[in-house]
C-alpha cells in the first residue's frame, strides 16, 4: 500500500465542509479580546484561552515591539548554545519567584514542554504514571519515554482510588513520576492533589503539574493548582504554558535547582530546539507584571465562567460542573454538536466543539471559555444565543 493512501482516503473533513458545519481553522481578521473579526462580521468570543485578556493590552504589545527593535526578531540558535539572551534569564528568575519555587526553565512551546521533561526524567525501569484524560501534549511526553524504554501506566480520569491500585502493583523500589493536569482541559475539572499527593508520598513518587489551564484562573494571585491547595512546597515539578494567561507563545517548568539543572543540560527538547523568540518572551514578562499588579483580573475570570455556568445551567442545558473558567456544555452528538456550533456562530458567538476522537462517544461536547475581559453584556449575549439556539435544535 502507497504511504499517502490514508491520505487520500481521509473525507471527513470535507464531508463536514460540504454541510457548512466545518468549525475549525476559521481565520481571525481581527482581535480586541471578548469580539473578534471574522469573516468580516464581528463575534463574541467564547472559545479563547485568554483567560485575563491580556493579548490586546497595550503593555503587553509595546513589550513584544521594543524586544523586536532591542534584539530582532528571532534567536538563531538553542538555548544551550548562542540562544539565551538576558530576557530569557529574567524571565525564569521572575517565574520562580512567583511560583516560589527555587528555579524555571523556559521551553518554545508549552507542548513541548512535556516532551521535554518526562522522557528526561523518567528512564529505563522507571514509571510514568498518567491520568487518562492528560492533555494530549503529556500523552507524547510518556510514550516518548516508553520509547526510550521506561514503564507507561494509566489510572482512571481523576480517580485517585485507580491512582493507588496501579501505583501499589509496581516495584517499590523503581522511580515514579505521577502526571495529571492541574485543570483538565476538555472538561474544566481540577485535579484531587491533596489525595494525589498524599498517594504520591506514601510511594516514594514524585510529581509533575501541567497548569497550563490553572496560572492566573486557581491558587493565591493566580498561582496555579499547588497554590490553590497549600501544597506549592509538596509539588515537586509545576509545567505551564504561555499561550494562555500570559499572552504569548512558549512554555516553562518550575521545580528544585537540581533537578532545573538537570533538564539544562540533558533535555533534547531544550538543546536542539531554537529559543523562545524576544517578542514572545516580552509579552510573557509584561503579562506576569500585569498579574502581579491586578490580581483582580483573576477573580474577574472565575465569576464571569460562573455567571454563564449558572446561567446554562438554569436554562436546562448540560453543563459540567466546576469553577474554572472552562464552561463545557456536553451535547452528546456528533452531528447535533456541530450543527448547534454554526448556529452560534451565525448568530454571533464563537465556541469550540469537540467531537470524537478528541472526547468519548457521548461526550460531544461545545467548550466554552471565558475572559477577565468579559464585560457583562457579552455573557448574556452568550447565555440567550445559547438559549435560542438549544430550544430550536430540542436540547432544552
Amino acid at each position: 500500500m502507497d504511504l499517502f493512501t490514508k491520505c487520500y482516503e481521509f473525507t471527513r473533513a470535507d464531508e463536514v465542509k460540504k454541510l457548512n458545519l466545518y468549525p475549525y481553522f476559521r481565520a481571525i481578521e481581527e482581535n480586541e479580546g471578548p469580539v473578534v473579526q471574522i469573516e468580516g462580521r464581528k463575534i463574541v468570543m467564547a472559545g479563547s484561552n485568554n483567560y485575563l485578556g491580556l493579548t490586546a493590552h497595550p503593555k503587553v504589545k509595546e513589550a513584544a515591539i521594543d524586544a523586536i527593535r532591542k534584539y530582532g526578531t528571532g534567536c538563531s540558535g538553542s538555548r544551550y548554545l548562542t540562544g539565551t539572551l538576558d530576557l530569557h534569564i529574567e524571565l525564569e528568575a521572575r517565574l520562580a519567584k512567583f511560583f516560589n519555587s527555587e528555579a524555571v526553565l523556559l521551553f518554545s512551546t508549552g507542548y513541548q514542554s512535556a516532551q521535554g521533561i518526562i522522557p528526561t526524567l523518567v528512564q529505563r525501569g522507571e514509571y510514568v504514571v498518567s491520568d487518562k484524560d492528560n492533555h494530549a501534549c503529556i500523552v507524547a511526553g510518556n510514550l516518548m519515554a516508553k520509547a526510550g524504554t521506561a514503564n507507561f501506566v494509566r489510572y482512571k480520569h481523576n480517580d485517585m482510588e485507580d491512582l493507588e491500585k496501579v501505583i501499589h502493583k509496581l516495584p517499590a523500589d523503581s522511580g515514579k513520576l505521577i502526571v495529571s493536569d492541574g485543570i483538565f482541559s476538555t472538561g474544566g475539572e481540577i485535579v484531587d492533589l491533596p489525595k494525589l499527593n498524599e498517594i504520591a508520598k506514601k510511594y516514594n513518587a514524585r510529581i509533575l503539574i501541567d497548569d497550563a489551564h490553572s496560572v492566573g484562573v486557581i491558587g493565591k494571585g493566580g498561582r496555579g493548582t499547588a497554590s490553590e491547595f497549600n501544597l506549592e512546597k509538596e509539588i515537586d515539578l509545576t509545567m505551564g504554558t504561555f499561550s494562555k494567561t500570559f499572552a504569548s507563545l512558549g512554555g516553562f517548568v518550575a521545580g528544585s535547582e537540581r533537578v532545573i539543572n538537570y533538564l539544562k543540560h540533558h533535555s533534547p527538547a531544550l538543546i536542539f530546539s531554537a529559543s523562545p523568540t524576544p517578542a514572545s518572551v516580552a509579552s510573557a514578562l509584561a503579562a506576569l507584571t500585569i498579574l502581579e499588579q491586578e490580581p483582580e483580573r483573576v477573580a474577574k475570570v472565575v465569576s464571569n465562567s460562573k455567571r454563564v455556568r449558572d446561567g446554562l445551567s438554569s436554562l436546562g442545558f448540560n453543563v459540567v460542573p466546576g469553577r474554572t473558567a472552562i464552561v463545557p456544555v456536553i451535547v452528546g452528538n456528533d452531528e447535533l454538536a456541530l450543527q448547534m456550533w454554526r448556529m452560534l456562530y451565525d448568530d454571533g458567538v464563537f465556541v469550540n466543539v469537540f467531537i470524537p476522537p478528541g472526547v468519548p462517544p457521548g461526550r460531544q461536547m461545545l467548550r466554552t471559555s471565558y475572559m477577565s475581559t468579559h464585560e457583562d453584556e457579552h455573557l448574556d449575549f452568550i447565555i440567550s444565543a445559547f438559549e435560542k439556539v438549544g430550544k430550536k435544535i430540542g436540547l432544552i
